[in-house]
């Protein structure tokens, strides 16, 4: 469940950022604090393995880099998407040429991995809010309903199951997963 985190009045974008970070995060979001759900198991595991498994395809060749638990703040807003992933062109860098620690920008692709007791609208809110800011691709993967929701500018949502083909950012072209795959992730035996 996402919890609403009483707020001083005016408290503005800025003086949010100068907060100290918290375990679980904190978003700043329509002039309100969310605090996000502690991650649990499958959804811990399904963030770790599939930015693994993006970064093995997207890392090496300079292609693409997903990261996980990231603040990007746009757009008046401060927000930590599950996982975010950015082409490699897109990743802002320090003046030694080092990853930088604020990003300022939407990802190329927005995963969130819905947790037992998270309030799917708002969840939904955010990857539409981030398409509005330049997010190509967004995932809502739900692992007690067996399905991901994608979500692209212009186009309708789209559910995937089973076996279908999920579309990825047109930088990882070579990375085929299903939703299947994903779930199987979750099962250890």
């Amino acid at each position: 469940m996402t919890t609403l985190v009483p707020i001083p009045a005016h408290l503005t974008l800025e003086a949010f950022l100068a907060l100290p970070e918290t375990k679980p995060a904190r978003e700043y979001s329509n002039d309100q604090i969310l605090e996000k759900p502690m991650p649990q198991g499958q959804h811990s595991r399904l963030q770790s393995k599939l930015a693994a498994v993006i970064n093995l395809q997207g890392e090496p060749p300079k292609i693409a880099l997903a990261l996980t638990e990231l603040r990007c703040t746009v757009g008046g807003r401060s927000l930590v998407p599950d996982m975010a992933v950015f082409t490699w062109d897109r990743i802002p860098k320090d003046a030694r040429g080092r990853i930088a620690n604020r990003f300022l920008s939407a990802p190329d692709w927005v995963i969130e991995i819905l947790s037992p007791e998270q309030n799917t609208s708002l969840v939904i809110e955010k990857i539409i809010f981030l398409l509005e800011q330049g997010t190509t691709l967004g995932w809502l993967i739900d692992p007690d309903e067996a399905l991901i929701l994608v979500f692209q500018p212009n186009q309708s949502l789209r559910i995937y199951r089973h076996d279908q083909v999920l579309p990825v950012i047109p930088a990882l072209t070579g990375l085929m997963l299903t939703t299947q795959q994903l779930l199987e992730w979750l099962d250890l035996g």
